[in-house]
């Protein structure tokens, strides 16, 4: 019996955030955790590598 990882099409749970970086109002798909930086999808993507 294998390990079933289907993904639900159910929407994902977001949660408010203030972007750490431009400081925009912004949802993420986890729940912010005090002390840790979170991103907004426009920054996020500027500080991520890009893979070629």
């Amino acid at each position: 019996m294998g390990f079933n990882r289907s993904f639900s099409s159910e929407p994902r749970e977001m949660h408010k955030a203030v972007c750490s970086e431009c400081k925009k109002e912004c949802e993420v798909p986890f729940k912010p955790t005090a002390g840790k930086p979170v991103f907004c999808r426009d920054c996020y993507a500027k500080k991520k590598p890009r893979r070629f």
